[in-house]
């Protein structure tokens, strides 16, 4: 599991089982679990993507 690391020393690790894709409707990023396919989560500001997710 990724965890914040100490101040000013960011993530460790990669976020496992989960990648993001770019919804083309309103261009925003979108947590997909790789397991069951579903959408976990979309960032709130356009063109932005997650940090430590892989993209598709």
């Amino acid at each position: 599991m990724a965890k914040n690391g100490p101040r000013g020393k960011g993530r460790a690790g990669g976020i496992k089982n989960r990648s993001q894709v770019l919804s083309p409707r309103n261009k925003r990023w979108t947590k997909v679990n790789n397991k069951s396919g579903k959408f976990i989560d979309q960032m709130s500001r356009k063109g932005k993507a997650f940090k430590s997710v892989k993209m598709k």
